[in-house]
């Protein structure tokens, strides 16, 4: 007599079968099983409760074959001084191993200024690479080849400006826009909660980000049109509950925004992707990512009425985080990027930004870029992880970790719709408030040592004689420096660039612009058609400056 099978061998045996067959031979090769699974008492229970890799809710991971299949992408985020500068470090990680670009931009190119304002003085190239014409984003896509390469950029208020700089360049290289791939964050709610890289008011900034998703959907249907960002507001002291509710809060509204323009929630939602920070707490990090896939499955589902499946998928890219970066030892952060590191692996990330040792000190050296992104090469290579598709999922402490994470954010989804959604929520500062609140419980915590941190307020005393790289005869880590000569050389190439235009030509288009502004019309056939005629991004920001005002916030949370 034949054995009874199992109530869930069925739907094991169709997921099973179509992992296999997405995979091919390489995924299908090796002794370590695709998936473990509970006992067979608990299975049934199980599989209701978290379902299969590549099926809702998506909690193992949005993908049938994850890592198996597919490794994530190895995105280090750079920029620096001038984009000349910035081309040879991109060359210099993609010759090492790199998959993904990740540009970082400059201070006055996040906020709308060109390097020659009176306001950009001594930001010009520092914290990022300095961006205000279409022959700045030429130097910076030399040799790159858009047809393979996927760029993202890290770029909010700016975001239509950059997005079309890019896209004039991909079709200068010969790359059609329909098939040009990246990412643009152009998540402008959270820098009214967290961040501070605004410019205008709340209301007309969510405007250009709804133009320029619904443009990119139309137009662009390789490109992913935002990067809801968590990373941000964590770095600012959230909890792992209030990132992913406030990130999904946020989610709602921009689509919430574009579907008034009469766009689908199929149409567009698909191309939606995420941004989180891969914190300290080991276990409930990788609980979290787990959690968010959940929730967004559902919100997307119940909420936003959204019917594709890929509609559901909640997509993110994983930083390792900054704040955990201590200047005191700053060795030891190699260790926590790597645990930070492994979490988001743990957890499903679709791409990782693994931060370099010196960045506490200031802008990653080449050295130390290479070995952050030699963590990654570990991790995939080496460890072991990636064979095996969620391979904590049904841990107990995991799964309860996911449970409790999701509860918390679920209940932070519900006070903020009660509000009446995310914008009010910003404008009255409830996310300002709690995140305060948050920030300044970790600090007290710290200074009474209930939380420890490493060569901080426990075990303070250095290695002496150690040190990760020298430079001459100075030991300890040699540090990336921006200096006024660099500045100065940007501001020349701006001058010259002014001067060899077509100046009549870039003004038609500037006020070709604020016309289609001042008509309530999308931007981007406008923004493109400016950047292309050698208008600068100071000259198209400052249109909207004038249309719009900029954004003063009445108090500090």
């Amino acid at each position: 007599m034949a054995a009874r099978s199992r109530p869930s061998d069925a739907p094991r045996r169709r997921w099973e079968a179509k992992a296999r067959e997405a995979g091919g031979p390489e995924f299908n090769a090796g002794p370590t099983p695709l998936l473990v699974g509970p006992p067979e008492d608990e299975e049934a229970q199980a599989v209701d409760r978290l379902g299969f890799p590549g099926q809702f809710p998506y909690t193992r991971g949005i993908q049938p074959t994850m890592y198996r299949g597919r490794l994530w992408t190895f995105r280090q985020y750079s920029g620096f001084g001038s984009a000349t500068e910035t081309n040879r470090r991109f060359r210099y990680l993609l010759e090492g191993g790199q998959t993904g670009l990740s540009v970082a931009f400059d201070l006055p190119t996040q906020i709308g200024y060109d390097s020659d304002h009176p306001r950009a003085v001594g930001e010009v190239g520092r914290c990022g690479v300095a961006i205000t014409s279409i022959g700045d984003m030429r130097s910076l896509l030399d040799a790159i080849p858009l047809a393979k390469a996927t760029v993202s950029m890290t770029i909010n208020a700016t975001a239509p400006i950059l997005t079309a700089l890019l896209l004039a360049v991909g079709e200068e290289q010969g790359v059609p826009r329909a098939r040009l791939g990246g990412t643009v964050q152009n998540d402008i709610l959270k820098e009214y909660i967290a961040r501070g890289t605004y410019i205008y008011p709340p209301e007309p900034s969510l405007r250009l980000s709804t133009d320029l998703i619904e443009f990119a959907t139309r137009e662009m249907p390789q490109w992913n049109y935002i990067s809801v960002s968590g990373y941000h507001m964590r770095e600012a002291g959230a909890t792992a509950a209030q990132e992913v509710a406030f990130t999904i809060s946020n989610a709602v509204a921009y689509v919430r925004a574009v579907k008034a323009r009469g766009l689908d929630v199929d149409e567009f939602l698909p191309r939606l992707s995420f941004f989180f920070s891969a914190d300290r707490n080991f276990l409930e990090e990788i609980a979290k990512f787990r959690a968010a896939r959940r929730l967004w499955a559902h919100v997307a589902k119940e909420t936003l009425g959204a019917r594709n499946a890929r509609s559901g998928q909640l997509r993110f890219h994983t930083q390792t985080a900054g704040s955990s970066l201590t200047a005191q030892q700053p060795e030891l952060n190699v260790i926590r990027t790597t645990l930070e590191a492994l979490s988001a692996v743990l957890g499903g990330t679709q791409s990782l930004h693994t931060n370099a040792f010196d960045e506490a000190l200031g802008l990653p050296t080449e050295a130390a870029a290479r070995l952050a992104l030699r963590t990654q090469q570990i991790l995939a290579e080496e460890s072991g992880v990636a064979s095996t598709i969620d391979p904590l999922g049904g841990a107990y402490e995991i799964e309860y970790l996911t449970e409790r994470v999701e509860d918390e954010a679920r209940r932070y989804l519900e006070r903020v719709e009660t509000m009446g959604g995310s914008l009010i929520a910003i404008e009255k500062g409830f996310f300002q408030s709690e995140i305060s609140r948050e920030a300044y419980r970790i600090a007290r915590a710290r200074e009474s040592k209930e939380e420890r941190v490493v060569g901080v307020n426990v075990f303070p005393e250095g290695n002496p004689g150690f040190s990760l790289f020298e430079k001459g005869r100075r030991r300890g880590p040699h540090v990336q420096h921006v200096g006024d000569l660099r500045e100065k050389a940007q501001v020349r190439s701006l001058a010259r660039w002014r001067r060899t235009r077509d100046a009549r030509k870039a003004r038609a288009s500037v006020e070709a612009l604020r016309k289609a502004t001042e008509a309530g019309e999308n931007v981007m056939p406008a923004v493109v058609r400016a950047v292309v005629a050698g208008a600068t991004l100071g000259e198209v920001a400052g249109v909207w400056r004038e249309s719009f005002g900029e954004f003063r916030p009445l108090r500090q949370f």
